[in-house]
């Protein structure tokens, strides 16, 4: 325990300290807004900086993490939760509770078997995708309060379809006080970034609605904030409302796996530190048990507080207590100034948090390098806007592992050639290509596995031609092929007997030792001759040419290398 804090040395720990209440000052201002998102009590919002962060601590492996409230799993909250209880009652803060605590049981589930790995089945295609999706249903989602707006739908796309009808009805004041905001935090940003905008920001409209009495001008505040450390607020549900909130807590947890395991990822590489994902994931649970009990919601990795903290400074995570020891001090002495504090603030700081989301720059980037994996990530985001932000990380796994399967389904294959260098060149599948004449040297990119290997064997007969066939050898380059299964071992044994009847012998070469041992454990060997087993293509070549040349060509040499 505690091992992401070591070693204590003094000046490491000052660092730490510094480090962590700059991160208070930028991160409070965030995290209350997280909450408009999740639809919870403004305080809730700081209780995530609280129990959570001294869980990871005490559990999780990663230095630099912050574990806190997070835009994405907010936001599958909100879904989730909708229309089981109005938003931000007590009610509803019981729901979140069994949706960490559900989260963190999952969370558990997986450190027991060891799926940490599963982080690596998202692709940063689909992530783009998806968080670019949450940044458009953020957006639209406060984008009403922000204007002054009221909006009753629950759905992103009802959401949008009522600001624009009642545009007309702006309310000027808090359209006022939203651009003012706006324009201190974006100025404060680009001539010193070193400032918290976001702080100065909500201290100074603070101030001024304290001071000119916003409320009564018409400007909505968000009203008194409960004062003092949080305490447990789970009561018993109904065993039919409970079961309803596991696929909740599941889209959370995946969540959580990746985007956590992605953010220490890059930290731990950056830094030259030891990671153990596995051990993320106790500190992950532990977090989220510590927010169920303490009456916030689910916490997660969030990649921009963990930027935060490295610019400012800090190496562990007695950086992260620091501001958690911050936050214990507003929640004790200064919760009371937060009632003047106008709701349309906060609805900016998230439309902010949802601008930095949308990364069309990496969309157009995207598309300009993968048209295709463009479509896979742009199909993610309209889900996420369009269905549920459920249905997008849920859509996002499904993508992924189809995009997996397609790889291995649809390999990169090609007759090899030698060019006028004799340099290997790959030239596409077709009828009537040949290596040399007679002989083919085809190229396989993938393991063969029983979903594919029917797609081999249709590429080498259609290589051999019709009866008689002119190609007298087919030898597969296997040197991508690190596995044979046993429904393709079947398979080319049914090929070599096909071949063989037209003529064509069958062989490999570059065969890996795996890959050897797969051979002969499904007696393939007993169907392909070791005569036709060759260490190079050369060989297989020159092989080639002694047999099949007539005499007066067999004494050529071939290049060398292979």
């Amino acid at each position: 325990m505690f091992e992401s804090l070591q070693p204590l040395r003094r000046k490491d720990t000052l660092r730490d300290a510094r480090a962590g209440i700059a991160l208070a000052a930028m991160n409070i201002p965030q995290v209350l807004g997280y909450t408009r998102i999740a639809g919870m009590p403004v305080v809730t919002g700081l209780y995530t900086l609280l129990a959570p962060v001294a869980a990871f601590a005490a559990f999780g492996s990663s230095r630099y993490l912050v574990v806190a409230a997070d835009s994405a799993t907010a936001a599958i909250l909100a879904s989730g939760l909708a229309g089981m209880a109005p938003m931000a009652t007590p009610a509803w803060v019981t729901l979140a509770g069994y949706v960490a605590l559900l989260t963190g049981a999952f969370l558990l589930l997986g450190r027991l078997l060891r799926l940490g790995f599963i982080a690596d089945f998202l692709s940063q295609t689909v992530l783009l995708g998806f968080l670019t999706g949450v940044g458009f249903q953020v957006g639209i989602a406060v984008l009403g309060e922000t204007l002054g707006l009221p909006v009753q739908s629950r759905r992103t796309m009802g959401q949008f379809v009522e600001i624009v009808r009642e545009l007309p009805a702006l309310h000027l004041p808090v359209l006022l006080v939203s651009g003012a905001v706006l324009g201190l935090v974006l100025a404060l940003r680009f001539l010193s970034p070193k400032v918290p905008g976001p702080l100065v920001a909500v201290v100074s409209v603070t101030g001024a609605s304290a001071l000119w009495r916003f409320s009564a001008r018409g400007i909505p505040t968000i009203g008194a904030v409960a004062g003092g450390l949080p305490h447990p607020s789970l009561h018993l549900l109904p065993w039919r409302q409970f079961l309803a909130l596991v696929p909740v807590a599941g889209s959370c947890a995946i969540m959580i796996v990746t985007q956590s395991a992605a953010t220490a990822r890059v930290y731990a590489l950056r830094h030259e530190q030891k990671l153990d994902e596995n051990r993320d994931l106790v500190g992950l649970a532990a977090a989220n048990v510590a927010a169920a009990l303490t009456g916030t919601f689910m916490v997660n990795g969030s990649p921009t507080q963990t930027a935060m903290v490295e610019t400012a400074g800090g190496g562990s995570q007695k950086a992260q207590l620091a501001t958690a020891a911050v936050v214990a001090c507003v929640l004790l002495f200064f919760t009371r100034p937060l009632q003047y504090l106008p709701q349309c603030v906060l609805g900016v700081l998230v439309l902010l948090v949802a601008i930095h989301l949308i990364d069309i720059r990496g969309m157009l980037a995207m598309r300009r390098e993968s048209p295709g994996e463009f479509v896979v990530a742009l199909i993610t985001a309209i889900s996420v806007v369009a269905v549920s932000v459920e249905a997008g990380i849920l859509l996002a796994m499904a993508l992924s592992l189809v995009r997996i399967v397609r790889h291995s389904y649809r390999p990169h294959t090609g007759v090899i050639q030698l060019d006028n260098g004799n340099a290997w060149k790959a030239a596409p599948v077709a009828p009537g290509v040949v290596t040399e004449p007679g002989l083919v040297l085809y190229r396989f990119g993938a393991s063969l596995f029983y979903a594919n290997a029917n797609r081999f064997a249709e590429e080498l007969l259609r290589l051999a031609g019709p009866r008689p066939s002119a190609v007298r050898w087919i030898i597969v380059d296997a040197e991508a092929i690190t596995q044979i299964d046993y429904s393709a071992s079947r398979v080319i044994a049914q090929l070599n007997e096909e071949l063989r009847k037209d003529g064509v012998a069958l062989g490999f070469a570059r065969m890996p030792p795996d890959t050897l041992a797969d051979f002969h454990r499904h007696h393939l060997a007993d169907h392909i001759p070791p005569s036709r087993i060759f260490t190079r293509l050369h060989d297989a070549l020159s092989a080639f040419r002694k047999i099949e040349a007539p005499p007066a060509q067999a004494k050529s040499t071939t290049p060398s290398g292979g």
